[in-house]
């Protein structure tokens, strides 16, 4: 049987990623309701100017999930706490205050639940802290829309208990706040333009990065437990990613892409997934085990080579950034399907 790393631990993780995802559907949902019953342009402006950025970070850690690897589902606790929120925000017992301070209690719920996500990664392994990566722009951009709503809230609940707006410097001060989280927001891969997703090239690279850290904790260890985890990663790992590659991604760039570049690289895969059978029937004490892992890491890099010089140079020169974010979605998808298959969920 292949294990994967710790997997107690990162079921867990998994499990709180599952909740991150259910609670930005809630997140979005609940703002989509709220921009119904608001009539304030400026707080309509705002808002949905963060059900846009909401819309894209679900994209983000739809991302992380399957970069991850192992797939949970939400909590008990966390689909009834959907449920009865919906119910609360789509009734009439509750002011439109109240409302935005409820949604308010959720960014920040979701912000410290991301950061702790992403210490815990950093624990976990540095596998994981990579594939965590991209969550950092959802918890700046959480911290960021808590600034908005409260200014959202100062102005709704002065209107609500005095008939009259809030000073007229709120909006600035909102701005001058948010402004402390642009520097690290503007930054991040999928924030600063009206992009939906990553591109193609985004999502293949961190899968490169991600193995190559495993493989090289795995040919550091002594410890016999621990290589096999780390083999474990690496086989479930490759054999995803392979699959979503060929499903998705040759296929396409056949258009462009020199067939016999393309057939090399099916070829390529293909050797991979003979190797990682060949070492999974090696037991990790034995001094084979690392050596045909570091044959396998060789190989493994000679093929990353291939793609990140020369197909993600092809893919740059021959399709939009939308076709190229669109292939990303579709591999995204084949990934979690792959995943799902190999029985990678908690």
């Amino acid at each position: 049987m292949v294990v994967t790393l710790d997997d107690t631990k990162r079921s867990a993780i998994a499990v709180k990623l599952a909740d991150v995802k259910a609670l930005q559907e809630l997140i979005i949902s609940n703002e989509e309701t709220l921009l119904g019953q608001i009539n304030d342009s400026e707080i309509q402006k705002r808002l949905q100017e963060m059900l846009d950025s909401d819309r894209k970070n679900l994209g983000v850690i739809e991302t992380v999930i399957v970069q991850y690897g192992i797939q949970g589902e939400p909590r008990k606790a966390t689909q009834e706490l959907i449920e009865k929120t919906k119910e609360m925000m789509q009734g009439s017992e509750l002011s439109l205050y109240d409302k935005f301070a409820q949604h308010e209690l959720l960014k920040h719920g979701q912000a410290m639940t991301g950061i702790m996500l992403h210490k815990a990664a950093q624990v976990v392994g540095a596998d994981v802290d990579i594939a965590f990566g991209p969550l950092n722009t959802v918890n700046f951009e959480n911290r960021a829309h808590q600034e908005q709503l409260k200014g959202i809230l100062e102005q709704v609940g002065t209107r609500e208990l005095t008939g009259k707006d809030a000073d007229q410097g709120l909006w600035a001060r909102v701005q001058d706040a948010v402004a402390a989280f642009s520097g690290v927001v503007g930054s991040a891969v999928t924030q600063t333009s009206d992009k939906k997703d990553m591109n193609v090239q985004d999502l293949i690279r961190a899968d490169h990065s991600k193995v190559n850290t495993l493989f090289t904790e795995l040919l550091q260890s002594d410890n016999p437990q621990k290589i096999q985890e780390y083999f474990g990663q690496i086989y479930k790992d490759l054999l995803a990613h392979s699959i979503a590659e060929e499903e998705v991604v040759y296929p396409r760039v056949r258009a462009f892409y020199p067939e016999d570049k393309v057939q090399e690289l099916y070829s390529e895969q293909a050797e991979f997934r003979t190797k990682l059978d060949e070492i999974k029937a090696i037991d990790p004490s034995n001094s084979q085990f690392k050596d045909k892992v570091k044959q396998l890491m060789d190989a493994v890099g000679d093929h990353i080579r291939q793609e990140e010089f020369d197909m993600f140079t092809a893919i740059r020169n021959n399709l939009s950034s939308d076709q190229s974010e669109q292939m990303a979605s579709d591999f995204k998808a084949a990934k979690a399907k792959a995943q799902q298959e190999m029985g990678v969920v908690s």
